[in-house]
């Protein structure tokens, strides 16, 4: 993998640049549509390829669990697994470790879980977590960590950031040794501690990897608290490797990280929120199950180009959501990831001829009004 940083805001640190990784070039800042399973919700990979997306996401800890490594290394990889010739990210786990803890124990070995699926015992250490993305093939790999989440201790806070050094230390060097044409991005910790921000990443940058994301913000912090910790820490990750924010997803959280320098972001806002009838557009988040669309004959947005859009109504769509049509959730997800590849378009594109600020102020002024 190759990062190569290009345009630089005059009056931000917003950049843009390319990731080239064996699969594809990615255009930054970039949003990945999660496919945790090996599949974005309700949206076809030949759409996807419709969309310019380049990189998806897929979780480490779910394609364990289901299919099983057995499964995807007998077909020769994700990509072949899933007709997917783009890029992968694949996540290691950490999120599932922080969101089902009741299910699972923590220990400088790893992670010992049950399975949300079937309640089996798995034990899985952050060099296993290696050895299945090396099966998975993904372009880029994250290390095993992990995080308490808000509110934790400062000292609970310490001891999840060092048992994540520890983890990205013993990660690194399995990967060093079973190293294909691929990369592997570490995570920073240390909660909304600007000190323990600083040491995790210090600890991270000595052992050295290609990338490295912000994890453990939102999560239920604060707006403040998540632009206080992106503010501290960002300036502080090495300019010449790609800077990732775990999860974050809303078009304000993405300007106000972009802003700060962020180069990639991944969540499942846009298509969770799809599958439930909310829509985005140019003027702010619609529900189409609202009864004022019962009659609307405009498409979800009139300056919006998807096949969503071209072709189907507001009135149609909300029909469709009420009959509990599958229809629905696919043509909500078409226009929302189109909306936000297309919003990571127009912001490359404002970086590149130095009006970002005038960008993302025009932006929130139209997303914020009232129709």
């Amino acid at each position: 993998m190759k990062f190569i940083p290009q345009s630089r805001s005059s009056d931000s640190r917003a950049r843009t640049g390319t990731i080239s990784t064996e699969h594809s070039d990615i255009p930054t800042p970039v949003f990945m549509p999660v496919g945790t399973a090996g599949a974005v919700k309700a949206i076809l990979q030949r759409d996807l390829q419709s969309l310019s997306a380049r990189i998806i996401l897929a979780n480490t800890y779910h394609l364990l669990l289901r299919p099983g490594m057995e499964v995807i290394k007998s077909s020769g990889g994700l990509h072949r697994f899933i007709g997917w010739d783009q890029s992968i990210l694949t996540d290691s786990g950490g999120f599932q470790i922080y969101s089902l803890q009741e299910n699972s124990r923590v220990s400088e070995r790893g992670v010992t879980f049950r399975s949300h699926i079937d309640g089996r015992e798995f034990s899985i250490s952050p060099e296993e977590v290696v050895d299945i993305q090396n099966i998975l093939g993904s372009d880029i790999q994250m290390v095993l960590d992990y995080f308490r989440g808000p509110p934790a201790s400062k000292k609970e806070d310490h001891q999840a950031l060092k048992l994540t050094e520890t983890w990205a230390r013993r990660s690194r060097e399995r990967f060093i040794q079973t190293r294909r044409n691929n990369a592997q991005f570490a995570i920073i910790q240390g909660g909304l501690h600007e000190d323990l921000r600083e040491e995790s990443l210090e600890g991270l940058k000595r052992i050295g990897f290609e990338g490295y994301a912000v994890g453990g913000l939102s999560v239920g912090e604060s707006g403040a608290d998540f632009s206080r910790i992106l503010r501290f820490i960002l300036p502080l990750m090495e300019g010449d490797k790609p800077r990732y924010l775990m999860g974050c997803g809303s078009p304000e959280e993405i300007l106000t990280a972009v802003e700060m320098g962020v180069d990639m972001f991944d969540c499942v806002l846009p298509t969770r929120v799809a599958r439930n009838g909310a829509l985005f557009t140019g003027g702010g988040r619609i529900s189409i199950k609202n009864s004022q669309y019962r009659l609307d004959p405009r498409p979800p947005d009139e300056t919006c180009q998807c096949y969503t859009c071209r072709n189907f109504s507001r009135a149609y769509l909300r029909h469709l959501y009420l009959s509990g049509e599958i229809n629905a959730a696919v043509l909500n997800t078409l226009h929302n990831l189109h909306f936000y590849l297309d919003f990571m378009e127009k912001i490359r594109y404002s970086i590149t001829t130095d009006k970002f600020a005038e960008f993302k102020n025009s932006f929130l002024n139209n997303y914020h009004k009232k129709e």
